[in-house]
């Protein structure tokens, strides 16, 4: 029978051991499994990321590369090529081309060929010789031709576009007369004009020339038009210009048609006030290049506030006029350009923007902007010095003419020339401003327009609202997570806990909207006191927890372990509220009853309602979940032999907490603020809603600022697509990438430094 029984014992701990197996190779399959599938998650993760990051790079690159240079061609000037030219310019389509000679003739031609297509010439007196010629701002079309009696005739050249019969676009030639056909009287005196300046808008036609006889002319001319019987009158303001600049060499009109520039000798310029025509005024004299040194060539860029200088060493700079006191204005120097290889022989402004060409003695074309200071592009185009160049009105190619009469055209990809490092993240010295700036403004209302775009202050403020907002959630959340996982009871915990983590899931548009409409003008109208609870707040925590430890010791026992925090509620809505009823008195007291309005007005200090104490505010409240839940969870899986140890030894609860909780918990805890910083960074709805979105550099608690995910999201939806500012939106996107990555990265190379290094204790 023993026999029998150890025969049955065999199968069965033979059927145990396969079982064994089964469930064995059962669960080394499962762990294979999730072993792959956590690999394939990670990868996919990595992939993610890395797309977007690719994404958006694609996007951004174009910002920084060079234009492109295509469908050159070059061929003798149209027309007469004998004779100087004084414009050159095309349509946007670079389909047609117009060039106006200095004997009046206006040739229009093949963009590409150089093939004539019409040749029309400007009503000119006959019988009287051009003596000079000017351009107008480029944008106008406008040229005047100065005449040997004094006078000077101005046209606007362009074209014309219509469709025939089976729909085909035909460009035409189109001459208009501003102030009319008739020849305008620049000098009554008669004396030939030997060199002219011009500048034409809806306001009138301003004419500027200096006579054979040395005497510097103004002429004023308006077009007043019946507004019944559409009859136009003329009405002239002419006056002399005195004293006169020795050596004459160029004149300029200023857009606006206010002030007059006259270069005189090698390198002074003289500047006039002309907004009276018939009595202008000296305002300054100005050396614009380092003495021994040429002056060869002026323009003004776009808008007519700013003039661009070369010089015989092939040096560019520009100059604009800066307000000093009051409403004098000083021509400032504002920045250099890199040089061109030779003497500056031309320049030309672009259309609409603030970029413009030169071109030098050696046959060689530069293309810049001035905004980003940035040199575009350089090519030699001829060995003969270039005399005149002209910009399609997109800006979208190049006009050249060479001294030996060649012209040399091409079709230019240009999309992005405001855009460099020097624009985007350093200070800029913009038009109209008094010193360089940070400045991010990406439209305004008018064609004159220079695009600020410096992402500074966007990071700035970014930088700015994580630093408020850690401000407040790092200690509360830091400070609640310890006492909540080391000394608050269990049942305690289990109630704040939760709460906490679903304060978590609160939409921050909603604490936005709070904040903008509730929390911003309750703190404004209570400044005092808010400030005062802030302030108070730590001293509230020690004298409470002071006066707990006076209690008899009968007393202090009736509380129950890790329900001392309860304690402190009442404290609390006690402190706040004597702190906000004491803040009224004090502002009537010390600031006028309206601590705000002193702050402006007396303290220098700009007080806006939506500031960084209000985002602060609300975006810790928002962050401290996160980090508290993080810290918490790190703190309460510390090992519970390493405390009991501790304390065994002889530690206090305290020393414990400090000399071993706290490390041992370090990596969770540091990970925690990480996160809780990223969260902040990437606040969109609260900075939204609660700042104001002023794009400032200024680090006060009591003024707003504008942040880069912000700033996407208020102006992505009004961005043309592919356009500058669209591709700027996805640099402050890929910054912001780039940020994270790199805080993210060191945050974990520290954490696994914190957890190797405290992981033995």
């Amino acid at each position: 029978m023993n026999h029998s029984t150890s025969n049955n014992a065999a199968p069965q701990r033979s059927l145990t051991a396969q079982s064994l197996d089964r469930a064995m190779a059962g669960r080394l399959w499962t762990d294979r499994f999730f072993k792959h599938l956590m690999t394939a998650g990670g990868l996919g993760v990595i992939v993610a990321i890395s797309a977007i990051f690719f994404y958006l790079a694609s996007v951004v690159v174009p910002l920084f590369l060079p234009p492109s240079v295509h469908q050159t061609g070059q061929y003798a000037v149209p027309g007469e090529a004998r004779t100087a030219s004084v414009l050159l310019q095309s349509d946007e389509r670079l389909e047609a081309l117009v060039r106006v000679q200095a004997d009046g003739q206006v040739v229009f031609a093949d963009y590409f060929s150089g093939q004539p297509k019409a040749t029309v010439g400007l009503a000119l007196p006959q019988g009287v010789p051009v003596r000079s010629q000017a351009a107008a701002d480029r944008s106008t079309s406008t040229v005047a031709l100065g005449l040997q009696d004094g006078r000077a005739v101005v046209a606007k050249v362009g074209f014309s576009t219509r469709f025939d019969e089976q729909a085909r676009r035909i460009i035409e030639p189109n001459i208009e007369y501003p102030i009319g056909q008739a020849p305008v009287v620049v000098d009554p005196e008669g004396a030939a004009l030997v060199r002219l300046a011009v500048q034409s808008g809806t306001d009138g036609t301003t004419l500027a020339a200096l006579t054979e006889d040395g005497r510097l002319r103004i002429s004023g001319v308006s077009v007043q038009r019946n507004p019944i019987t559409g009859e136009a009158t003329l009405e002239s303001q002419n006056g002399t210009i005195e004293p006169v600049p020795p050596e004459v060499r160029d004149i300029l009109i200023e857009f606006k048609q206010r002030e007059l520039y006259v270069l005189s000798g090698n390198r002074e310029l003289w500047r006039y006030d002309i907004s009276n025509p018939s009595a202008p005024t000296l305002l300054e004299k100005v050396a614009l290049a380092p003495a021994g040194e040429r002056v060869t060539a002026l323009t003004m860029l776009s808008g007519g506030f700013s003039i661009i200088v070369g010089t015989e060493r092939g040096h560019l700079s520009q100059w604009f006029p800066v307000r000093t006191e009051g409403t004098n204005f000083r021509l400032t120097h504002i920045r250099d350009f890199k040089p061109m290889p030779a003497a500056i022989t031309a320049l030309e402004p672009e259309y609409h923007r603030k970029g413009f060409m030169a071109g030098d003695a050696s046959g060689h074309v530069g293309s810049y902007f001035a905004t980003s200071k940035r040199l575009l592009f350089v090519r030699q185009l001829s060995d003969q010095p270039i005399v005149l160049m002209g910009y399609p009105p997109r800006g979208n190619g190049y006009l050249a003419q060479d001294a030996a009469g060649r012209l040399h055209v091409a079709h230019v990809e240009n999309d992005y020339p405001e855009v460099s490092f020097y624009a985007t993240w350093q200070k800029v010295w913009y038009e109209s401003y008094e010193e360089p700036a940070y400045v991010w403004q990406s439209a305004a209302a008018n064609a004159d327009f220079e695009p600020k775009f410096s992402l500074a202050p966007l990071t700035y403020g970014t930088l700015k609202a994580a630093f408020y907002a850690m401000l407040v959630a790092v200690p509360l959340a830091l400070l609640g997570a310890i006492y909540t996982a080391y000394f608050m009871s269990p049942k305690v915990r289990g109630i704040v806990k939760p709460t906490i983590e679903v304060m978590e899931a609160l939409p921050t548009v909603i604490l936005g909207f709070l904040a903008g409409l509730w929390l911003a003008p309750f703190v404004e109208n209570n400044l005092a006191g808010v400030l005062l609870t802030i302030a108070t707040f730590p001293l509230t925590f020690f004298v409470a927890a002071w006066l707990f430890a006076l209690l008899p010791t009968a007393v202090r026992q009736r509380v129950p372990d890790g329900w001392e925090a309860a304690l402190l509620l009442p404290v609390l809505v006690v402190q706040i509220a004597l702190c906000l009823a004491v803040g009224h008195p004090i502002e009537a007291t010390f600031f006028g009853g309206d601590m705000p309005n002193w702050l402006s007005n007396v303290a220098g200090i700009k007080f806006e309602q939506r500031n960084s104490l209000v985002v602060g505010i609300a975006m810790g409240f928002a962050v401290t979940p996160t980090i508290f839940s993080i810290a918490e969870d790190a703190v309460f899986s510390v090992p519970k032999h390493l405390t009991t140890g501790s304390l065994a030894l002889g530690a206090t609860p305290w020393q414990t907490l400090t000399r071993v909780v706290l490390l041992t918990a370090s990596p969770g805890i540091f990970s925690a603020v990480m996160i809780g910083l990223g969260r902040a960074v990437g606040e969109t709805m609260i900075v939204l809603m609660a700042t104001g979105n002023t794009a400032v550099m200024d680090f006060s608690i009591f003024t707003g600022f504008r942040t880069l995910s912000a700033n996407i999201g208020v102006e992505m939806p009004e961005a043309g697509v592919g356009e500058t500012h669209y591709r700027l939106l996805f640099l402050s996107a890929l910054v912001l990438f780039g940020f994270t990555f790199v805080v993210n990265t060191i945050a974990e190379l520290v954490r696994q430094r914190l957890r190797q290094r405290y992981q033995t204790i």
